[in-house]
């Protein structure tokens, strides 16, 4: 999901691309977007672009003319401001009119020839645009080009009910802390050693608005105590943590200094972006998802508030990611044939497991067969074995007398005389 970094990189995309640009006729929507047309008309206008945490406006100028005729010609005369949320996968492009990207909702046409058109594009249309828009009230300052007023604004509000969450949640509460999001928290949780799931106020306490490395002050705790979580089991002892709000603001500009991360669609290279990442999705780290169903990922200790329920999994190998953003007829050919020839390998597969299959109950059978066989020989063995023990006794008890036997009748027969 594109965060405070992504966004402005998408606008300085913009003032790059549009400059010199000028635009024309009508704003366009795609006919399945459910966000509301924008009612902009102008023969002459210009496009520039500002962040704000995770928000980006986008100002259109009408060009300015000195003949009367031609302003009424033009339409619009005042500038319109439309403000953007990215959602899960936005992000600009510039292309000609033929290169046109598939989930290309909004298009702003250029006056040239041949024509280029600057979209917002979303495949999966969890974006938004609003027209005439403001900054949304309910964010906070932006933490990385409003830092002074991001420290106060959180400092200020340490005692609220919403620092009682663990810090990992509260660092996603856009009230707050205005561009952060799951990897960003992830990092910046990991180089201060803080479990994820310790009280935020906790996390928090004991840092004031004011900077002190700006201020030249010296700052006593600068990186946290490795044993942190250990200590933090017991929930009465306060535990000194490093800057977190200095380093919100500074691991965000890392990022943007970086350039890229893909959502810039003219750099699509994720090598310089996994190389900085020292946690989020990298091998060895422990993964766990939070009160609201969000993946954290962390290393050691996750902390007394964690989730009861959620097991930290095994160490989980980052996946590979594909571009997204190339809509391109080549691709779509290699996507079909990629498609055709996994069928065909399903279906080889499901042929040469159904053979064996039938070997299987075959030789099943045979065994059932022979094992019946066998029991039948044991049963018949046993029964004659039966008849000849019970021959053999009869045969005894009737047989004639022995020498032995004879000897002793007579001795009793001569006594009796």
């Amino acid at each position: 999901m594109p965060e405070g970094p992504e966004l402005h990189l998408a606008s300085l995309y913009v003032n790059k691309m549009c400059q010199g640009v000028v635009f024309t006729g009508p704003v366009r929507k795609s006919e399945v977007s459910k966000s509301p047309d924008v009612p902009f008309t102008c023969e002459a206008y210009r496009i520039t672009a500002a962040s704000r945490g995770k928000e980006v406006k986008l100002t259109l100028t009408p060009m300015k003319s000195d003949s009367p005729k031609e302003r009424l010609k033009a339409g619009q005369e005042q500038p319109m401001e439309i403000v953007f949320r990215f959602g899960m996968s936005g992000y600009f492009r510039l292309t000609t009119e033929d290169e046109l990207p598939k989930h290309a909702h909004l298009r702003f046409y250029s006056n040239e020839t041949p024509c280029r058109v600057l979209s917002f594009v979303d495949a999966r249309r969890f974006g938004s645009w609003h027209p005439n828009g403001a900054w949304q009230p309910d964010r906070g300052p932006c933490i990385m080009f409003e830092y002074k007023s991001f420290r106060e604004n959180v400092v200020s509000h340490l005692s609220d009910r919403a620092f009682d969450r663990p810090i990992c949640e509260v660092l996603l509460n856009q009230k707050y802390f205005n561009g952060i999001g799951n990897y960003l928290r992830a990092e910046i949780l990991f180089r201060l050693n803080i479990p994820p799931f310790v009280s935020a106020r906790t996390a928090l306490e004991g840092l004031e608005s004011e900077d002190l490395y700006e201020s030249g002050k010296p700052v006593k705790n600068e990186i946290a105590d490795t044993k942190t979580s250990d200590r933090t089991k017991n929930k009465g002892v306060k535990v000194e943590m490093g800057d977190l709000l200095r380093l919100c603001h500074t691991v965000p500009l890392e990022v943007v200094n970086l350039g890229g991360k893909g959502y810039d669609p003219e750099k699509a290279d994720y090598s310089d972006f996994e190389a900085w990442l020292q946690c989020y999705y990298v091998d060895g780290m422990k993964s766990i998802r939070d009160h609201n169903g969000r993946t954290m990922w962390f290393k050691g200790d996750p902390g007394p508030m964690a989730p009861k329920d959620s097991k930290s999994p095994r160490a989980k190998k980052r996946a590979k990611k594909e571009d997204d953003h190339d809509y391109t007829d080549k691709k779509k050919l290699a996507r079909s044939r990629s498609e055709s020839t996994t069928k065909k390998r399903v279906v080889k597969r499901e042929t040469v497991t159904k053979t064996p299959k039938k070997e299987k109950d075959g030789r099943c059978k045979e065994a059932r067969s022979k094992k019946k066989l066998t029991e039948n020989n044991q049963e018949v063995n046993t029964l004659q074995h039966e008849k000849r023990s019970t021959a053999h006794r009869r045969a005894s008890s009737s047989a004639v007398p022995t020498a032995g036997s004879l000897r002793r009748s007579s001795r009793v027969t001569r006594q009796n005389k």
